[in-house]
């Protein structure tokens, strides 16, 4: 279902926007946006479900609503309570956001590497902050393990897990994926995009592979992350090596979320870091779209996949957030230069990285 609906009658509005109660009820429901220069040169349909418009900003708004919903029937987190999340930063935004609109506590634990803008709106939204060491999740001192002995040793508080509780994947098999079904009229072909927690992904395509026919799911994963070796292996997980500029994306296990449904993969996509920002810098120049890395991956993805399946194809992916939390990064040339990927965007857009 899109946001709005068209009416017919003249003399009143082309449109007829929704009315929602409160921050939750306008969580959801995003339009799908087609891609018309990708589209143009595939001869696909390639479409962006344009997470983005949520109203916490992100497609984490979802599974944040989700967890938070979870553990109240489940009488787990009761009036006053402290909600704590391990997050390298949506989820955290989306919580915080769902906190204050519910009345609880937030408290997230986060990586360092993470960019001042996320930790600057998640302590202007309340939450209590407290980014730690980036270290491997083997490591007790990974900031999932730190934020669930938080959780433990604290009254009143949940850990809401968001990595291993398949509310999170609940939440994309409710809404997301019937969305994008309805959007397109029962007709998809593909469907790729990146995992972090697996949730969007994993809920996403459990709810297409049941209901709709030979859809082709695709996961798109960044450089540092195991998952498409995995895929491509055939079901054999190496060692996590490696780094990429994408924020809270790629991963070096097979979470809960994607564990029952890693047999409905058809494929994978490993998409280096330069092709992301060429992605990045042309989908603003050609497109208007002014978005984030994670999303400029999965945009990759799904070109990469409308080139495989051919032309004529519907292909989906998920535009997750806009670039507004990591500016200070990809739009500075210095920061650029400092990855080696100054070098990677056509001299004609490098005008787009003005910050320094």
């Amino acid at each position: 279902m899109l946001r709005s609906s068209r009416i017919l009658f003249s003399k009143t509005p082309s449109f007829v926007p929704l009315v929602t109660n409160g921050f939750d009820g306008a969580i959801g429901n995003t339009p799908l946006v087609r891609i018309e220069s990708l589209s143009k040169e595939t001869g696909c349909n390639i479409y962006g479900k344009a997470e983005f418009m949520n109203p916490g900003g992100s497609v984490k708004d979802r599974a944040a609503l989700f967890l938070v919903k979870d553990a109240e029937e489940k009488g787990l987190l009761k009036k006053g309570g402290t909600v704590v999340e391990g997050t390298a930063g949506n989820t955290g935004i989306g919580l915080a956001h769902v906190c204050r609109a519910r009345g609880y506590k937030c408290v997230i634990y986060m990586p360092d590497t993470q960019s001042k803008e996320k930790i600057n709106l998640l302590q202007m939204l309340g939450a209590d902050v407290r980014p730690v060491p980036a270290v491997p999740y083997e490591n007790p001192k990974n900031y999932n393990h730190i934020a669930k002995r938080f959780a433990e040793s604290t009254p009143g508080a949940i850990w809401t897990n968001q990595f291993d509780n398949t509310a999170n994947r609940q939440a994309h098999i409710e809404t997301t994926g019937p969305e994008i079904l309805a959007q397109t009229n029962g007709k998809i072909d593909g469907f790729t995009c990146a995992t972090g927690t697996a949730g969007t992904f994993a809920g996403v395509t459990r709810f297409l592979k049941e209901n709709a026919k030979d859809v082709k799911c695709y996961i798109a994963d960044p450089p540092g992350s195991v998952l498409h070796a995995y895929i491509q292996s055939k079901g054999k997980l190496t060692d996590r090596s490696g780094s990429s500029i994408t924020e809270g994306i790629g991963q070096g296990r097979i979470t809960d979320n994607l564990k029952q449904d890693i047999g409905l993969v058809d494929g994978s996509f490993s998409i280096p870091d330069d092709e992301t920002i060429r992605m990045l810098y042309s989908l603003l120049d050609k497109d208007g779209f002014y978005l984030g890395a994670s999303t400029s991956l999965n945009v990759v993805a799904a070109y990469k996949l409308a080139k495989l399946l051919g032309p004529g194809k519907t292909i989906v992916t998920i535009l997750c957030d806009g670039a507004y939390r990591y500016q200070s990064r990809l739009f500075s040339r210095s920061w650029l230069e400092s990855k080696n990927l100054y070098t990677a965007i056509p001299d004609e857009l490098k005008k787009y990285a003005v910050l320094d």
